[in-house]
């Protein structure tokens, strides 16, 4: 395993953690997606269907369906989440940090596709392709997020038209 699988991975942690933690204190999830929520359970759901069962035919095709469709639902998951902080034009900081901290989860896969290649000569490019995508949904939240959020401003978004 590598630095950035593992950061990745500690990324995506922390991000349910903050998560977590605002829905916890606040005993509310204004801010959070619903849309989104769903989506990603929907994505987990069908990536980890496999911890159940362990046939090995019929099993291998449907696994393989689920982990594509599941790729695939998790590149734009985040959408709904982006599209709401877009409509509303602001955003709380922990649900910044927390969208952050996604981003910054696959951003770093995206650089541990690119080690696994290097050193193991590994490439998938359904997941390679998603995650550039997924990246590229977030490039305009990242800007935001270091140019305001990191210099203690709140994120606010200007109005759709």
């Amino acid at each position: 395993m590598n630095v950035f699988r593992i950061l990745g991975d500690l990324s995506h942690l922390l991000a349910m953690i903050l998560l977590l933690g605002k829905i916890w204190r606040s005993k509310c999830c204004k801010g959070i997606s619903g849309k989104s929520q769903i989506l990603f359970a929907l994505v987990f759901t069908t990536r980890y269907l496999d911890l159940f069962t362990n046939f090995i035919s019929i099993y291998n095709t449907v696994m393989k369906i689920l982990w594509t469709f599941s790729i695939y639902l998790e590149s734009v998951a985040i959408l709904p989440q982006l599209f709401m902080i877009s409509k509303t034009g602001e955003a709380e900081t922990i649900t910044t940090h927390y969208l952050f901290f996604l981003g910054l989860y696959r951003a770093l896969y995206l650089a541990n596709w690119i080690r696994r290649y290097q050193t193991e000569n590994f490439y998938d490019q359904i997941a390679v392709v998603s995650g550039v995508v997924q990246t590229i949904f977030y490039c305009d939240f990242f800007y935001l997020y270091v140019t305001k959020v990191l210099k203690g401003k709140k994120l606010s978004l200007p109005m759709p038209i």
